[in-house]
Order: structure tokens, then sequence, then C-alpha cells
């Protein structure tokens, strides 16, 4: 179950299920960048705060830790990811 990984609840779960991310396996495949953006391209509107904690539960750290350190890589990344896809 994608909420038993750190960071995630029901509703995480719930918006990447919609985005047809259904195991942890995938996720960890995909990363949190290009799982966040499915999670928007399939109508949910995430605040970033599940970029964060998808990047952590991925990583193993507090979503709070990934936010002050990592957020401008991770919007950079994004950023690129939606050009890319337009």
């Amino acid at each position: 179950m994608l909420r038993q990984l750190r960071n995630l609840g029901p509703a995480s779960e719930k918006m990447l299920q919609k985005a047809g991310i259904v195991t942890v396996a995938q996720l960890q495949r995909i990363g949190s960048v290009t799982a966040y953006h499915a999670v928007v391209q399939a109508g949910a509107k995430p605040s970033l705060n599940l970029l964060w904690a998808l990047e952590g539960a991925l990583t193993q750290r507090d979503w709070k830790d990934i936010a002050r350190e990592e957020r401008m890589s991770l919007l950079l990344a994004l950023e690129e990811l939606t050009v890319c896809r337009e």
C-alpha cells in the first residue's frame, strides 16, 4: 500500500491511484516529479506538499526536510517535465 510509505496518507494514495500509480514499485520506478505530474494530469489539484511528500517517501525523509533542502531542484525538474510534455 502506498499509504504505508512515510509522508503518504489516504488522500495521497487516492490521488496516486487515480493517476494510475498503485504500487510502491511503480512510484519508485517513475520518481516523485513524474508521479506528481501524473496526479496533476489526472485532474487533481495537489499542493506542492505532495511533491515534497513523494520525494520524502522515496528517500525515507520527512517532507519538511525535502521542502527546505531540495525545493528548487524538484521545482526545476517539474518545470522541465511540464515544458517537455506540452
